[in-house]
C-alpha cells in the first residue's frame, strides 16, 4: 500500500495498491440482519478460498460488486483485505451479468451445451460495465502495480486498463472453459474480446487445451504471430509486445481441508449423516451448482437406471445431490431446476422405502464444515460435468480423505481430470459406461481405493492453491524489481537440478552473459563468464553451449568460447558441434530470397541516421538502438510494410532495437530441443533475456531450469537481475555438482 500525494491541499491522501484483484464479485457479502443491522460476512466460492491468503498478506485491495444492486460503498477493510467496490445498478445485472455474461459467454464458452443468446444492448452493457471496473482498478493501482483480473465477466478490463495505465502489469485468469474456434467464431463480439484479453501481460487457463484454443483463435481472426505460449502483439510505432497464453490449473487450499477433516466434530458429524441416512453400504456423492454444465440429468439418469435394472437396492446405496441455488432469474436455470427436481421426484417415487430413500436432495448451500463432513461420509464422489473449467469439488473431496479411502468418479471434460489421473475417468454423455463406472466404484477392492487416493492426494497437496497463484504471479511479475544476488529459491532448485547424471547449460549471449552495448561487435562477456565456463565443461556429464541469434562468424568473434563449447547461431540456424565444421546450406530459392531482403533492407536503412544493417548466413537484423525512438518505429514499421508486400513468407522477430528478418524459419527453443538430443542430457539449463529467449524457456521439459535475465514477463521459472549474477550461478552448478559427488573430468567426446 502507498499514499499519494493530491494537488488539492485540503484533499485527504489517495491510498493505492502494488497487488490489485479485480472480479465480479468481491469476497465478502453484505447481509442485513432482521433488525437492520448491516453487516460484512466472507463470502464462499474457490476463488476466494484462491486468493484471500495472497492478498492478506500483500496488503492488497480487491476491486469488485459486493452483491447488492443500486447502492454505492465507500472502500473499507474486511478481514485484513482491502475492499474496494463497484456499485452495478439492477440494470447492470439484468444486461450485464444475467444477459451477456450467463446467457451469452457462458452457455457459448461451455459447448453450446445451452443456446446462447446474441443482443446488443446486453453487449452495451458488458462495456460499460467492465469500463466501470477497469476505473476502479485504475484508481486503485499504485504506480508499477501488478493487477490480477479474473473471469469470463471482465474480459474486456485488461486492454483498457492498458489504455488508462500502461505503467502496469496486467496478469487475467479465465477461470471457465475457452472454446474452440468453430464454436467461438459465434460471437458477434469475438474480436474485441480477443482484443480486451491481449491487453494483459498474462493470460491464464485452466487446462492446456483452452490456452490452444485462445490461440487459435488470435491466429485466425487477428493473424498475430504466435509460437507455442507466446504471442506477438503488434503496438504503436510498429513495436511487438509479447503476451503469454498459458494453462495454470487452479487448486484449493489442500492443508486446510485436511485439517477440517481431522477435527472430532466433524468426525461425528460424517458419522451421524450415514446413520441419518439409514446406514447404507454406499454413500454416494454429488455436489454442484444448480448448471446445466454440471451433468446432474445424466447422473440422475444413470442412477435410476441402476435402480430400474436391480444392479444397486435403495436399502444399500444413497445418493446425496447437494446443488447449490445458481442464476434463479436466468430462465435456462429455472427450467433446469423444474426438471432436475422433477426426475428426483419421480426416482424417489419409484423406489425410496419408508425407511430408505433413493435420492437425499439439497438445494441450498452448506457451509465448508458440513461439506468436509459429507465428504467423510461419502464412499463414492461423482462428478459428472459436461464441461468445467476445474471443479474443485473433486479436489476436495480428495483432500479429506486422509484416510486414504473413497472413489472419486470424474468427467473426463472437467479440468481437474488432467491432473487427477488415478479417478474412475467416465463419458459423463455414455449412461451406460457411467453406469458401470458407479458399480466398479461400489465394488472396488480396499487395496485398489487407498492405492489410488494415495496418488490423487499427493497430486493435490503438491500442486494446492498457494502454488498456483504463486506460479501465475512469479511469470507475470518478477523482475519488475529484481534485487541482486542468487535467491535462495533458484538456490534450492539447483541443488537438484545440479545432481543428474548429466547437464545441458546452454546461455544466450547479449544481455545474458554480455551487457548489452551500442555497438555489437564491442560486447563482451561479464568478468567471471570464462572461469565459470571453463570449470563446468572439466566436469563429467556436464556440456556448455551458446545459443544466440547472433551469426556463428560474429558470436565466436565476441565470445571466445572454448573449443569444447557447443555454438548455434542465427536462432538456431547455424550449428557447430563437436567437429569445426558447420551446418547451414540454403537452397537456391532461398538464397534469391536473401538477395531480395538485402536490397530492400540496404534501402530502407540508408534513410535513417542511426539505422544499421547486420548480415547473417540466413537473414538480417535491422538495428535502430542508436537511431531516435520516432526514427526506429518509423524505420522498422517501413521495413516491415516493404518486405511484407514482396517477401510474405519471411521469420521475423523483434528484439531489443532490434528487427530480424530469415529466410528459414528456426527459433531458439529448435536450437536447444536440437543440442538436447546431440548430447543426450538428462536435465536442461537455459538462461536468456530476450523475447527471443521465451522459444527456448517454452521448449524447457519438467525437471529442466529456465532463468530470465532481468526484468519482464517470463515463462522461466527463476531470474536474476543481470549478466553479473550469471557467472554466479554457473559457479554454484559446478560447486553443487562437486556437492553431489559428481566430480571428474570428461569422458572422451
Amino acid at each position: 500500500m502507498s499514499i499519494e500525494a493530491v494537488d488539492t491541499p485540503a484533499a485527504e491522501p489517495k491510498v493505492t495498491y502494488a497487488l490489485v484483484a479485480v472480479s465480479n464479485r468481491l469476497p465478502v457479502d453484505f447481509v442485513v440482519a432482521e433488525d437492520g443491522t448491516e453487516s460484512w460476512k466472507t463470502s464462499p466460492g474457490g476463488l476466494v478460498t484462491a486468493l484471500e491468503p495472497l492478498m492478506r498478506s500483500s496488503d492488497g485491495a480487491w476491486v469488485g460488486w459486493p452483491g447488492v444492486a443500486d447502492r454505492e460503498f465507500a472502500p473499507f477493510e474486511n478481514d485484513g483485505i482491502n475492499i474496494v467496490p463497484v456499485s452495478l445498478t439492477d440494470a447492470d445485472l439484468e444486461d450485464y451479468y444475467e444477459g451477456f455474461s450467463n446467457d451469452t459467454l457462458w452457455p457459448l464458452y461451455h459447448d453450446v451445451i445451452s443456446p446462447p443468446s446474441f443482443h446488443r444492448e446486453w453487449w452495451e452493457a458488458y462495456v460499460r460495465v467492465n469500463r466501470r471496473f477497469a476505473e476502479a482498478a485504475a484508481e486503485a493501482a499504485a504506480s508499477g502495480a501488478t493487477v490480477w483480473v479474473h473471469d469470463y465477466q471482465l474480459q474486456l478490463v485488461p486492454r483498457m486498463l492498458r489504455d488508462m495505465r500502461p505503467d502496469l502489469v496486467i496478469g487475467f485468469f479465465n477461470h471457465i472453459p475457452f472454446p474452440p474456434y468453430g464454436i467461438y467464431a459465434q460471437l458477434p463480439w469475438r474480436k474485441q474480446i480477443l482484443d480486451g484479453l491481449l491487453g494483459a501481460d498474462l493470460i491464464g487457463f485452466q487446462r492446456l487445451a483452452d490456452a490452444g484454443n485462445f490461440s487459435r483463435a488470435v491466429r485466425r481472426l487477428f493473424g498475430y504471430s504466435t509460437r507455442g505460449v507466446a504471442i506477438d502483439v503488434p503496438g504503436a510505432g510498429g513495436h511487438h509486445r509479447r503476451v503469454i497464453a498459458k494453462h495454470f490449473p487452479i487448486s484449493i487450499d489442500a492443508v486446510a481441508y485436511a485439517d477440517l477433516a481431522k477435527q472430532p466434530e466433524i468426525q461425528a458429524r460424517a458419522r451421524r449423516i450415514r446413520e441419518d441416512l439409514g446406514n447404507p453400504k454406499t454413500i454416494i456423492l454429488g455436489v454442484d451448482r444448480l448448471d446445466y454444465t454440471k451433468g446432474i440429468g445424466h447422473r440422475l439418469k444413470a442412477f435410476g437406471e441402476l435402480l430400474e435394472d436391480g444392479s444397486i437396492s435403495v436399502e444399500d446405496v444413497t445418493l446425496v445431490q447437494v446443488a447449490s441455488p445458481s442464476r434463479e432469474r436466468v430462465g435456462a436455470y429455472m427450467a433446469l431446476r423444474d426438471e432436475i427436481e422433477l426426475a428426483v421426484g419421480r426416482i424417489n417415487g419409484d423406489y425410496s422405502t419408508i425407511s430408505h430413500t433413493a435420492i437425499s436432495y439439497h438445494h441450498h448451500g452448506y457451509p465448508r464444515e458440513e461439506m468436509v463432513a459429507l465428504y467423510l461420509a461419502a464412499d463414492v464422489m461423482l462428478v459428472t460435468a459436461l464441461r468445467d473449467g476445474m471443479n474443485l469439488v473433486a479436489k476436495e473431496y480428495v483432500a479429506v480423505r486422509g484416510d486414504n479411502d473413497g472413489v472419486l468418479v470424474l468427467s473426463e471434460f472437467a479440468g481437474a481430470a488432467d491432473e487427477l489421473k488415478q479417478a474412475v475417468l467416465i463419458n459423463p454423455h455414455d449412461i451406460d459406461g457411467m453406469k458401470a463406472a458407479i458399480l466398479r466404484a461400489i465394488a472396488m477392492p480396499r487395496p485398489e481405493r487407498q492405492r489410488r487416493m494415495r496418488a490423487l492426494r499427493r497430486k493435490v497437496f503438491d500442486n494446492d492453491v498457494a502454488a498456483w497463484s504463486s506460479s501465475f504471479l512469479r511469470t507475470l511479475t518478477e523482475g519488475a524489481a529484481v534485487q541482486p544476488g542468487v535467491p535462495d529459491d533458484l538456490v534450492h532448485a539447483l541443488r537438484d537440478f545440479s545432481s543428474a547424471d548429466s547437464l545441458l547449460v546452454a546461455l544466450d549471449f547479449d544481455g545474458t552473459v554480455a551487457p548489452i552495448v551500442d555497438n555489437p561487435q564491442d560486447s563482451r562477456a561479464v568478468a567471471g563468464t570464462r572461469e565459470a565456463v571453463e570449470r563446468l565443461i572439466g566436469m563429467d556429464g556436464v556440456r556448455v553451449a551458446l545459443v544466440s541469434g547472433r551469426s556463428l562468424a560474429s558470436l565466436r568473434q565476441v565470445a571466445e568460447p572454448q573449443i569444447e563449447v557447443l555454438l548455434t547461431g542465427s536462432h538456431g540456424i547455424e550449428v557447430q558441434l563437436d567437429t569445426p565444421d558447420e551446418e547451414l546450406g540454403l537452397n537456391q530459392d532461398e538464397l534469391a530470397q536473401l538477395d531480395t531482403l538485402t536490397r530492400v533492407l540496404e534501402r530502407v536503412s540508408a534513410s535513417v541516421t542511426g539505422a544499421w544493417i547486420e548480415r547473417k548466413p540466413a537473414g538480417l537484423a535491422l538495428h535502430t538502438r542508436k537511431a531516435t525512438a520516432q526514427a526506429s518505429q518509423a524505420v522498422q514499421r517501413d521495413a516491415r510494410a516493404q518486405l511484407g508486400a514482396v517477401l510474405p513468407d519471411l521469420t521475423v522477430r523483434e528484439g531489443k532495437n532490434v528487427l530480424e528478418f530469415a529466410v528459414r524459419s528456426s527459433s531458439k527453443g529448435d536450437a536447444l530441443e536440437r543440442l538436447r538430443l546431440y548430447t543426450g542430457a538428462d536435465r536442461v539449463f537455459y538462461a536468456g533475456d530476450d523475447v527471443t529467449d521465451e522459444d527456448a524457456f517454452t521448449a524447457l521439459r519438467p525437471g529442466d531450469l529456465g532463468l530470465k535475465i532481468g526484468a519482464g514477463t517470463s515463462l522461466a521459472g527463476y531470474r536474476v537481475r543481470g549478466p553479473e549474477e550469471v557467472p554466479l550461478v554457473l559457479q554454484l552448478i559446478a560447486d553443487l555438482r562437486e556437492a553431489a559427488g559428481k566430480t571428474g573430468t570428461p569422458s572422451e567426446r
